[in-house]
């Protein structure tokens, strides 16, 4: 309707610019218009050339001009063009602002079922190990809840021997006494990197001695270890680890620190983090500054959230959430659509932390 209105309006504008060119005696020369002045017009039966200077002629199409652009203007408005579909940034920041107005409409006891949701189907994810590894960093400052020490010894049994290792470490981080027997389980695995994984966890974190033939097989190196530095039971592998090929294994992944972190575990996270800008010096600066507990601290790990390295946010939640404080909820809550899906894990593990009354105490779930 509106593109026919145009069309009509535009038709009586012509008519009227016609009439008034007609009284004022000049015939108007469209095809000349946008020509320069100094141009020259040649007319039947006259050899001489004449100048061309219509002003008639210009005004109308000025006018014809103004009129076009109203109307193609008006037939945008009244026909605008299809919303873009597919994978375009535009559809992901519709689906954030989705979810940020979900996130909103939550109460506290919804957002920490869907925070739970996204840590077990991550964890669980058979196709990505990365994602399995990343979310059992997430879930080991979550030491506290059965449920998290529960995805956490079901990893241990992953096919993956990443994700096995991941899963040893996580249960360090928990400092859980239930996961202890788990990691003993490990002491046995096939795998020389899981099983070293296991023996310095249990020594290191639980003060364990469950794996002390496996360090001394290690420390002995081609050499027979001494029988009288090892007071428990000798394990099977421990008899196989003076070959230079479980050596070599072992050596492959303690050369990069046995560390699991934002990125998860293995050359795979090393390889995110460098293709993400993660910084691994202010990642550990960040969890050393975890051990003290102060409101200074509290608000440098505040003023990191909008950090541009993801590891850097990942790791100042998750220390944001180990102080226990329901008002910081609503600044977690903001990095639970962030883009990169560590620090959405991260930020769900702190969610979690910062209101779940059972973390207060700050005892490990036993």
């Amino acid at each position: 309707m509106l593109a026919a209105e145009s069309s009509a309006r535009a038709s009586s504008a012509l008519s009227s610019a016609l009439r008034d060119a007609m009284r004022s005696g000049r015939s108007p020369d469209c095809s000349c218009a946008n020509l320069p002045q100094t141009c020259a017009v040649s007319r039947p039966y006259n050899t001489h050339m004449v100048p061309v200077h219509s002003l008639a002629t210009r005004s109308i199409l000025k006018i014809l001009l103004a009129i076009s652009l109203w109307a193609t203007s008006a037939l945008a408005q009244e026909n605008p063009p299809p919303a873009a579909v597919g994978n375009g940034s535009q559809s992901v920041s519709a689906s954030a602002a989705s979810t940020v107005a979900q996130t909103a409409a939550e109460t506290p006891a919804e957002a920490i079922k869907r925070c739970w949701q996204s840590l077990t189907d991550s964890v669980q994810d058979a196709r990505h190990t990365e994602t399995r590894t990343q979310a059992l960093n997430a879930l080991s400052s979550l030491g506290w809840s059965a449920h998290a020490d529960g995805l956490i010894a079901t990893a241990m049994k992953d096919p993956n021997l990443d994700v096995r290792t991941a899963a040893i470490l996580a249960a360090g981080k928990t400092k859980s006494h239930s996961l202890i027997e788990p990691v003993r389980r490990l002491l046995d695995d096939a795998e020389p990197q899981v099983v070293f994984a296991a023996a310095t966890t249990l020594w290191k974190q639980f003060a364990d001695k469950s794996g002390e033939d496996i360090l001394a097989a290690i420390a002995a190196g081609d050499r027979k270890a001494n029988p009288s530095l090892i007071h428990g039971a000798e394990h099977d592998i421990s008899r196989t680890l003076h070959s230079p090929s479980a050596l070599e294994k072992i050596g492959l992944v303690t050369g990069a620190g046995l560390v699991l972190g934002p990125f998860g575990f293995s050359i795979s996270a090393v390889e995110y983090a460098r293709n993400n800008g993660g910084d691994s010096a202010r990642i550990q600066a960040i969890d050393l500054l975890a051990e003290d507990k102060t409101e200074g601290v509290r608000d440098q790990m505040k003023s990191a959230l909008d950090d541009k390295d993801p590891g850097v946010r990942a790791a100042a939640v998750k220390v944001l959430g180990n102080f226990h404080r329901s008002h910081d909820s609503k600044t977690i809550a903001t990095l639970l659509t962030d883009p990169k899906l560590p620090v959405r894990l991260a930020a769900a593990a702190a969610y979690i932390d910062c209101l779940n009354s059972s973390a207060k105490t700050g005892t490990p779930h036993r």
